[in-house]
């Protein structure tokens, strides 16, 4: 297998680490197999792949998709360092609310798989980050809903104090008042 995948805190949040074979020449890593992620129960079919740049300190998110359009993503550096945060919405999940957080780099090339049913962001820990991830469903503008990266109720540890943010992430709403359809599936 080219790949371990390893359940978070929360169970539904995976980290995938691809094998990487160096030589004097640099690097090569496959970053997804499909029958390799089917054997470990994740999704094969992704619908769209999305690169961003950003500069350090800036923090994008907290952002998900409602039903029917959630999405599920595969997150990985291309280039730099991101810390990264999947937050449970899952009102009947025994981990709502609750939320995990994993450093991600191009050296060691992990990936995040964060399933439908989360909030996802991630703040630049370098000075600049490429960070591409693959999503389960395509963007849907109407369905595009976001939670407050600083909600107390949630107490993400950022290991940022000041974060670079968006009109539209200083302005989210808390857990208790975002819009959320999500429930865990059987």
């Amino acid at each position: 297998m080219a790949f371990s995948f390893d359940p978070l805190e929360i169970p539904d949040v995976v980290a995938v680490r691809p094998d990487r074979f160096d030589d004097e020449r640099g690097y090569f890593k496959e970053i997804f197999r499909g029958e390799d992620f089917a054997r470990a129960g994740l999704p094969t079919s992704f619908v769209q792949d999305n690169l961003t740049r950003s500069s350090r300190g800036v923090l994008r998110g907290l952002h998900y998709q409602l039903p029917p359009a959630g999405q599920g993503k595969l997150v990985g550096v291309v280039r730099g360092r991101i810390f990264d945060v999947a937050v449970d919405l899952r009102v009947d999940s025994p981990s709502y609310g609750g939320w995990v957080g994993r450093t991600l780099d191009d050296e060691a090339g992990e990936l995040l798989w964060i399933p439908p049913g989360f909030a996802h962001g991630y703040c630049v820990l370098s000075d600049s980050a490429d960070v591409m991830y693959k999503v389960t469903h395509g963007y849907e503008p109407r369905l595009n809903r976001g939670l407050a990266w600083d909600d107390p109720s949630v107490g993400v540890e950022w290991p940022v104090s000041e974060p670079v943010l968006s009109p539209a992430d200083r302005d989210q709403p808390s857990l208790e008042a975002c819009e959320n359809t999500f429930r865990m599936v059987p």
